[in-house]
């Protein structure tokens, strides 16, 4: 039996055939044409798909020369608190002046999407990072990171810097986001030996199913129980 060849049918054949076969679920026959890229339906890539616990987060090393390459002191500030504080975009644009204690070493964090907010004590880094920024800044009253318009900074902006620092400390693509700092805060946390809770607590979980996410991600924790457990 010869094989079907689409191109001795008319233009209205093949598409008559080719809305037939889409209805009945079958595939389409070897002798469909490619498509406008040229590439036959089997070779056409497919979407890769991640689970629900799968993250993009920065290596130490990564973290690094993020930092390295961002010399604005605004721009520095926000990454720093964004990462010690594990921040949403939204979250970090949401910050006030007001909400910053620097004589106090604390600051309020308020969180979005069903977090828990609260108040929380500054790391050395953010206090230098910010004391440099607030004297660029001034103390008017109003959002922490401000913009060129004295508005605080969007997403979007954000989400711009990310790309672009991270290109410049070449940064893999995937890990060119804003999201991937609050990730990257919950991995090292549990890489430098915090507990589940504690974790818990400074992200702000209110469920600990979405802190123990990232403990599967951490090796340190894996490497000192194999030394507890090697004369077992």
């Amino acid at each position: 039996m010869s094989q079907l060849n689409l191109n001795d049918l008319s233009e209205q054949e093949r598409s008559t055939l080719s809305g037939l076969l889409a209805r009945l679920g079958g595939s389409s026959s070897p002798g469909e044409p490619p498509n406008a890229a040229g590439e036959a339906p089997s070779d056409r890539p497919k979407k890769k798909r991640h689970g629900s616990d799968t993250v993009d987060y920065l290596t130490t090393d990564e973290w690094d020369r993020l930092l390295k390459v961002i010399t604005s002191p605004r721009d520095r500030a926000l990454f720093i608190v964004a990462y010690h504080r594990g921040l949403r975009a939204s979250e970090t644009g949401g910050l006030q002046l007001a909400d910053v204690r620097l004589k106090d070493e604390r600051i309020q964090i308020n969180r979005l999407k069903g977090s828990s907010s609260g108040e929380y004590h500054l790391c050395a880094s953010e206090i230098r990072a910010l004391k440099i920024w607030l004297k660029v800044r001034g103390y008017e009253p109003g959002p922490l990171f401000i913009t060129r318009c004295g508005t605080g900074i969007s997403q979007q902006r954000q989400d711009i810097l990310m790309k672009r620092y991270g290109a410049l400390a070449m940064i893999p693509v995937e890990k060119r986001h804003m999201h991937t700092l609050k990730h990257t805060c919950a991995t090292h946390l549990f890489d430098r030996g915090e507990s589940i809770e504690d974790v818990q607590d400074h992200l702000g979980h209110r469920n600990i199913q979405n802190t123990l996410i990232y403990a599967k991600f951490t090796s340190k924790r894996r490497q000192e129980r194999d030394k507890r457990l090697r004369d077992w």
